[in-house]
C-alpha cells in the first residue's frame, strides 16, 4: 500500500507478469547492453538488454517494446533507419524470489516476448539513472557472455537468424 494525499492508503499497483526483452543491435551485430544499478542476486554485475513489463493488460507487445526502449535508452524504435521486429518467441520463467513482492499475491511466473531492434549504428544512449548505471556496445557473442540472464543470452545468440541484410 502507498500513502496518498490526506494520509489515506491507496492500493499498490502490481507489475503485470508479461514483459518484453528487446535486443538492440546494429546490422554488424554489435549489441547494446545496459547495466542495472542493482547487482544480480548472485552479486555479479547485471548486464542486460532492454526489458520491461506491460503497463496495462490492454497494452500490446509492440507498444510495450517501443515504450521500454524509449524509457530505458532514449532511442526511438520508429526513427529513420530503425527496424523493430517481433521475433514471435516467448520465454516463460519463474520470477526471482526477491522480486515476487512486485507482483500480485500468487504470481510466480512471467511471460517474456522477444523483439529485436536494428539501429543503423552503435550510438550513445541516455539511461534512467534510477535503473541503469552504464551502457556498452559489444560484438554479439561477447554480449551474450556478459548477460546475467540465460534467456537474454540465448536471445542474443539467436540474433544472426533475425538480422536483415
Amino acid at each position: 500500500m502507498a500513502l496518498v494525499q490526506g494520509g489515506a492508503m491507496a492500493p499498490q499497483a502490481f507489475k503485470i507478469p508479461q514483459s518484453v526483452l528487446v535486443v538492440i543491435h546494429t546490422p554488424a551485430l554489435q549489441v547494446l547492453l545496459i547495466r542495472r544499478t542493482v547487482d544480480a542476486p548472485d552479486g555479479q554485475a547485471f548486464w542486460q538488454s532492454v526489458t520491461g513489463s506491460k503497463d496495462s493488460a490492454q497494452e500490446n507487445w509492440h507498444e510495450t517494446a517501443v515504450r521500454e526502449v524509449l524509457e530505458e535508452t532514449g532511442l526511438r524504435a520508429d526513427a529513420p533507419g530503425c527496424m523493430l521486429r517481433d521475433w514471435g518467441l516467448e520465454n516463460r520463467y519463474d520470477i526471482y524470489p526477491e522480486w515476487l513482492h512486485r507482483y500480485a499475491p500468487g504470481v510466480r511466473r512471467n511471460t517474456e516476448r522477444l523483439f529485436g531492434l536494428q539501429v543503423p549504428a552503435a550510438v550513445p544512449v541516455v539511461l534512467s539513472p534510477r535503473e541503469h548505471a552504464a551502457w556498452a556496445w559489444w560484438p554479439w557473442r561477447e554480449a551474450a557472455d556478459r548477460c546475467f540472464s540465460p534467456s537474454n543470452a540465448e536471445a542474443i545468440l539467436l540474433l544472426p537468424q533475425f538480422v536483415s541484410s
